[in-house]
């Protein structure tokens, strides 16, 4: 079974060496991380990552793929939010490839069974992704630094209640190897804000995430209307990270759709926060 390109030569370009320019365009924009260092292997479990249109977010996304850069993952979990409506509530990719410009990533069948047997809520199906951009943009990062040698775990959320995001974090920290595996959280911030309105917004969410208080982080996004499109993949990081013991958030970039335009009447949020261990 492939999963092939739902948003190639929209949000990213359709041919490799097209692609790898636009990703090395992301690296070194003047939003980008540039020379920025990478973590240490054993401190990095991952990161939230945006997912809109490369030439929006690429450079935001690049910081915490920059930041990752030295972990060359066995299994990366992605989880991402639903926008399309179909498929199951919390729907895992159960088995086979899938296929980018840059080539074809196998899918851990070992995690999809594994997490289908610690949590009630997950459906082991594909309709939730044919269609859903949310995932399929993280994987050209993922290729352009570690190849096609590792497997990924696809989690596509249609539900994103707290409880949900809890139990979800709490499996995924029960089946992956935090020397070997990463887990990404595909999320974009506010959306069709004006831009101080968004910038305002967005900091006191990603103050709460910097205090790894999936709670609260609820509490203020729901109070204030901050339309963060993927708060279940956040907390349920958020809690994995927690129970793996990496408890030290790290807000790499913080920048939105106006910083790139110049359009500040409606823009779209994007933060790159990597999850670590506090230095002893």
């Amino acid at each position: 079974m492939r999963r092939y390109p739902a948003v190639s030569g929209m949000f990213y370009p359709s041919d490799e060496e097209s692609l790898r320019k636009e990703i090395e365009r992301c690296f070194n924009h003047e939003l980008g991380p540039r020379d920025s260092e990478p973590a240490p292997p054993e401190e990095i479990i991952g990161g939230v990552s945006p997912h809109a249109g490369y030439m929006y977010s690429g450079p935001v996304a690049a910081h915490i793929y920059n930041r990752v850069r030295e972990k060359n993952p066995e299994r990366v979990v992605i989880i991402g939010p639903n926008h399309t409506g179909w498929g199951a509530a919390i729907s895992v990719y159960p088995e086979g490839y899938w296929v980018t410009p840059l080539g074809e990533i196998k899918v851990s069948e070992e995690l999809s069974e594994e997490l289908s047997k610690r949590a009630s809520i997950v459906t082991l199906e594909e309709e939730a992704h044919i269609n859903e951009h949310s995932i399929e943009v993280q994987l050209p990062f993922l290729q352009f630094l570690f190849g096609n040698s590792f497997e990924i775990l696809p989690i596509c959320l249609m539900f994103q209640d707290l409880n949900t995001s809890i139990e979800l974090g709490k499996a995924i920290s029960e089946i992956i190897d935090a020397e070997s595996d990463m887990v990404i959280a595909s999320s974009d911030f506010s959306h069709y804000e004006p831009y101080e309105v968004a910038v305002k917004k967005d900091r006191e969410a990603i103050n709460e995430i910097m205090k790894l208080d999936e709670r609260k982080f609820y509490e203020v996004i729901e109070g204030k209307a901050i339309s963060v499109c993927g708060p279940g993949a956040i907390s349920a990081l958020m809690v994995c990270s927690k129970k793996l013991g990496f408890d030290a958030p790290n807000l790499l970039k913080y920048a939105n759709s106006g910083d790139v335009t110049g359009n500040l009447g409606e823009v779209v949020g994007y933060a790159s926060i990597s999850f670590e261990r506090k230095q002893r």
